[in-house]
């Protein structure tokens, strides 16, 4: 008896799909404040559609890592991230897009303080939910 009712709470405890997404975004942000701009990336499906939007189009996965590490060469480059304002809006089973804002605290050395807004679109994939495209600016 004890087992049926394990099974049949369990599903109330799963994370909803803005949990899994919230999740990946934090998994994000604590990569990029230890320095580890592949597992960041980790966040991204490893996919040649992949696409960033920032000043430029940038399409596939190893190019977007390419230009993160060709843009934030340094910690002190990278500064400290953090995400504010998010907002998750389900598109469908497979699909959720994300609004929200990022700060990177940085000294005048590194860059500067910088902000700005994203838009993000995630994909349900195998490997859980992963960003399919980013605009950044």
């Amino acid at each position: 008896m004890k087992r049926i009712l394990v099974l049949v709470a369990l599903p109330l405890f799963a994370a909803t799909p803005e949990q899994q997404i919230r999740e990946v975004l934090n998994i994000q942000v604590a990569a990029w404040n230890q320095g580890d701009i592949p597992a960041f990336m980790d966040g991204y499906d490893k996919s040649e559609s992949t696409t960033f939007v920032g000043v430029a189009i940038t399409k596939g996965h190893a190019q977007v890592l390419a230009n993160y590490q060709k843009r934030y060469p340094t910690r002190d480059k990278m500064g400290t991230l953090r995400f504010s304002d998010i907002e998750v809006r389900q598109l469908g089973p497979d699909y959720a897009s994300v609004l929200g804002r990022y700060h990177l605290d940085r000294s005048t050395e590194g860059g500067g303080e910088a902000s700005g807004i994203f838009t993000l679109i995630f994909h349900r994939t195998g490997q859980g939910w992963r960003i399919i495209l980013d605009h950044t600016s």
